[in-house]
């Protein structure tokens, strides 16, 4: 077996320094579709399948001829998206089991020679521009189908324990050639993309052991205002030189916890902030997954969206469409009721972020500008404190789009630095239920200079 080559960042070579205008979008939208979708879909046990059941290429074969999805319909999926509320979308033009979604000339291996002969990634790049939504790809460094990709004793390759693979070589040098010019395809023939999602780096695979400095020249080149993941030198359990004094040249422009959503946001060793987004999955897996219904509420949804923007994060919401290409119903109706809310309250998310203030206790704050939005999580015991914000800086209050006053009460006398609003027309001293259980949104207008807290 050929080595794999050894590599160390290339002197001169620095971070983008431009990396805040390019995230301008992203920490804007806040709110995005993560669509994987592939072969593992007919298999129905998860796209790391070949590698969780060590199935040969020609055992997981049935699964790549079945993939003829005749409902595919990538309008259909971006009308469930604009629905929802998402503002961008990706989509796994290739994962670890090497099978493309695209038209490419480095490999039959596609949905171009199996029998469905369409090119998934166009229709999908064409039908979310059309409805003004952004778009990226999702694409694996890693190619269980390529002879060149190590095999025996990889920590994740079907064939890690296969003896038949023992000793074989493999020429990584060649396998890079094949991965770049894929890329190089997908960054060339689909227009503009405004994301490309790498996934991901693991032991001595990291880095420039992938040409990343040459691959993230040859993708800014191609599209100059491309976001790049963090994964080319990460996993999603960790976050890379991003968050370093000395970034690397491949370290992305946002990082992307998997699974999780931060304690505290994401920032540098200085403490300055650091793009994120948590991929999270609706159920308890990425794709089609036989009998997995351990489907998220959309309650649950909306209050994890509101806490991750409150952080400073984005929320990137997976779907899994079936073999035949729909997104199941259940799937869609969950989305549906997560846009519902944001079409009542998407100003309270998109273009906000941290406050700035300490966390309540009855849930969160999101700010844009000198506005402060209270996400009430919590039903209070008599009138709301909305606790860390100055009162002298309150211009406005409003709920539901109307404006309203703050409780006076002789209960409260005792708290003057604290402002205090009620749910109900009658007593402010009486507890009212939350107008919304979900989430009740009051919007606190400030003068200009109220960032002050208390």
């Amino acid at each position: 077996m050929k080595a794999r080559p050894s590599y160390s960042q290339p002197k001169g070579v620095m971070l983008d320094l431009d990396r805040h205008v390019r995230t301008q979008w992203f920490l804007e939208d806040r709110f995005g579709m993560f669509i994987h979708w592939g072969a593992f879909s007919v298999h129905a046990r998860g796209e790391w399948a070949r590698s969780w059941e060590q199935l040969s290429m020609q055992d997981y074969q049935p699964y790549v001829d079945g993939f003829t999805p005749d409902s595919f319909d990538a309008e259909a999926w971006a009308d469930i998206a604009v629905a929802a509320g998402m503002k961008y979308a990706v989509l796994t033009a290739k994962h670890h089991d090497g099978f493309c979604l695209f038209d490419t000339a480095e490999t039959s291996y596609s949905t171009m020679n199996n029998g469905f002969g369409r090119d998934v990634v166009a229709e999908f790049v064409e039908a979310f521009r059309r409805r003004g939504l952004k778009v990226g790809l999702y694409f694996s460094l890693i190619d269980w189908s390529h002879p060149d990709y190590p095999a025996f004793d990889d920590a994740h390759h079907p064939h890690r324990a296969d003896p038949a693979f023992e000793g074989r070589s493999h020429d990584f040098d060649r396998y890079l050639d094949f991965m770049h010019a894929q890329i190089r395809e997908l960054a060339t023939n689909y227009g503009q993309l405004d994301l490309m999602w790498f996934d991901f780096s693991y032991d001595d695979l990291s880095g420039e052991v992938w040409r990343a400095a040459e691959l993230v020249e040859m993708v800014r080149g191609l599209q100059p205002g491309i976001l790049i993941d963090n994964r080319l030198e990460a996993n999603g359990g960790s976050f890379g030189s991003i968050v370093t004094d000395e970034p690397s040249a491949w370290a992305g422009d946002f990082v992307s916890p998997e699974q999780l959503i931060p304690t505290d946001g994401i920032r540098d060793v200085r403490g300055r902030l650091v793009p994120w987004e948590s991929c999270i999955t609706l159920n308890n897996h990425w794709s089609h997954f036989g009998g997995d219904d351990a489907y998220k509420s959309s309650r649950t949804l909306i209050r994890k969206l509101v806490e991750i923007v409150s952080k400073g994060g984005n929320l990137l919401l997976n779907v899994g469409p079936l073999p035949d290409g729909r997104i199941d119903p259940r799937e869609a109706q969950i989305l549906a009721e997560v846009g519902s809310w944001l079409t009542e309250h998407g100003e309270s998310i998109y273009r906000t972020g941290i406050a700035g203030l300490p966390k309540p206790e009855w849930g969160y704050y999101t700010r844009r500008d000198d506005t402060l939005y209270a996400h009430v999580l919590e039903q209070p015991i008599g009138p709301l404190a909305l606790t860390g914000v100055d009162p002298d800086r309150i211009a406005a209050l409003e709920l539901d789009g109307r404006e309203i006053q703050r409780a006076e009460s002789w209960l409260i006398e005792a708290y003057p630095d604290v402002a205090f609003v009620s749910f109900g027309d009658g007593d402010p001293s009486f507890t009212y239920p939350l107008p919304d259980d979900t989430d009740t949104v009051v919007t606190v207008r400030l003068t200009a200079e109220g960032a002050g807290t208390r």
